[in-house]
């Protein structure tokens, strides 16, 4: 069996990707069942990360992370900035903080002031650029890692925010229409995005005019859950009337 397992975990990181019939063509006297469990094994061990119908090489998880996450870093680079240097105007001191996950955040996290601030993050990105603060408590929310988004998840990270009680949140958006709301592709983010807005008592959404116009899988808030959204200047002025009309304060 070690042996096996050994074989299996050499073939994925050879392959880079492998399915459940290709695993059955190089162990024909090995059951399916069999080599399932084999790959639940390597997958709770940190040797390889099993997918939907086979397994992926770490080596292939972190190469295709590292892609996603450099192309979304690069993308609308200064509205990103810009959107990060007035959310610090609502910033005010002895207050604690809740910084969402993903890149226009993590613009945030890099210019934040050193100040008695307590801040909380799901983001990895947003946790590193933190890590400079000297007067600050930074707590990085704990919980499973989602590779793709750079950010902890899971039940863990939702019983932490439960008894945490935020002066603001600053999240971020994957998708916006009047319609949809706000967006994401990610369940997971959804829930931690929604528990994080329970326990906030301003609730401010971080979102640059690429995103507009754009509707992911799960919606995680309205413009009644929001109290104020900070955008660029390339947002359209029809819009920003529409959003001030639902009480949301456009910044």
């Amino acid at each position: 069996m070690k042996k096996r397992r050994k074989m299996i975990t050499e073939l994925i990181r050879t392959e880079g990707e492998i399915s459940i019939m290709q695993l059955r063509e190089h162990f024909p006297d090995v059951s399916e069942m069999t080599l399932r469990r084999d790959l639940e094994y390597l997958d709770q061990n940190g040797q390889i990360v099993r997918i939907h119908g086979g397994a992926k090489s770490i080596e292939a998880i972190v190469g295709l992370t590292e892609e996603l996450y450099s192309k979304r870093l690069l993308h609308n680079v200064e509205q990103k900035s810009f959107i990060a240097e007035k959310a610090l105007t609502l910033l005010e001191p002895n207050t604690s903080v809740f910084i969402d996950s993903g890149t226009t955040t993590t613009a945030l996290a890099r210019i934040m002031p050193d100040s008695n601030l307590r801040i909380f993050t799901s983001g990895l990105t947003c946790a590193l650029e933190l890590a400079r603060l000297k007067e600050s408590t930074i707590e990085l929310v704990g919980g499973e890692l989602n590779k793709i988004s750079l950010s902890t998840f899971g039940s863990h990270a939702m019983r932490q925010l439960e008894n945490v009680n935020f002066d603001i949140a600053f999240l971020g958006v994957t998708g916006f229409t009047m319609k949809a709301g706000f967006t994401t592709g990610l369940f997971d983010d959804c829930e931690l995005k929604r528990a994080a807005m329970k326990r906030a008592a301003k609730v401010v959404l971080l979102m640059d005019s690429s995103k507009i116009g754009r509707v992911k899988t799960y919606t995680f808030a309205s413009l009644d859950d929001i109290d104020a959204v900070i955008v660029d200047d390339d947002i359209d002025q029809e819009l920003v009337e529409e959003i001030k009309e639902k009480e949301v304060e456009v910044i």
